[in-house]
């Protein structure tokens, strides 16, 4: 595994440099402190996992990320920051960890074996990092049933909970695993495992009934064909 390291501080990428030669096998293959280069370097070059600084001149950290998940192969974000007030977009934009300085030992490197012998799918798309009531909650996304999107938010459910988030519906199909979750329609993702019942609704629809809830949600008719082919149907 490898990384970079993009902070506009220098003592700050040695310290970091530090932690990372002496408390792990992690591979440093490219240290800036300018973002435009490091985001050249990222389009260039496969890079496994990036320190990134959230407070950079020419283009910040949320910015830079924000490109970077647009990349087939996206690189797992460890944000750094002296202020914890982004930690909210930070975990919008998939991250796998936010730390804070000035660096806590027991912190960095507890991070670092989780970095260990993880992959980005692995490790970001079996779970989200989600704001509610002041607190971040860490959910599975096996848990989650479907998604909704109303207005300028969207709604996340499991069997007992509801969670909120400003992220796009489209944005957040990214971030989930293709191979259990579909968009069924503009407005929802369903969790196909916890389809209980399919129920053929008019214009030639359906609308699904889930395991153990109230909610159902519908299949669009632009989706038919692609929800047919999913289920054997």
């Amino acid at each position: 595994m490898n990384c970079i390291i993009v902070d506009d501080e220098i003592p700050a990428i040695q310290e970091l440099r530090y932690f990372i030669a002496n408390f792990s096998s992690i591979k440093i293959c490219g240290e800036f402190d300018d973002s435009i280069k490091a985001l050249e370097f990222i389009q260039r070059n496969s890079v496994d996992v990036i320190f990134l600084d959230i407070n950079m001149p020419k283009l910040d950290g949320i910015a830079i990320s924000r490109v970077i998940n647009t990349l087939k192969q996206k690189p797992l974000l460890v944000f750094i920051s002296a202020y914890k007030d982004y930690a909210l977009e930070a975990f919008e934009v998939a991250a796998f960890d936010y730390i804070l300085k000035p660096y806590s030992e027991t912190r960095i490197t507890d991070t670092l074996k989780r970095l260990e012998g993880c992959t980005a799918e692995k490790c970001c798309n079996n779970r989200l990092t989600i704001w509610k009531n002041e607190k971040l909650y860490v959910i599975n996304t096996n848990d989650i049933y479907y998604c909704k999107a109303h207005e300028h938010e969207v709604f996340i459910y499991t069997k007992s909970d509801e969670y909120k988030i400003t992220t796009s519906i489209s944005e957040l199909y990214k971030k989930l695993p293709q191979n259990i979750f579909f968009k069924s329609h503009r407005s929802y993702i369903v969790n196909i495992d916890k389809i209980s019942e399919i129920i053929p609704w008019f214009n030639n629809t359906y609308v699904l009934r889930l395991q153990g809830i109230e909610a159902e949600v519908p299949v669009s008719r632009q989706n038919i064909s692609q929800f047919k082919n999913l289920m054997g149907i």
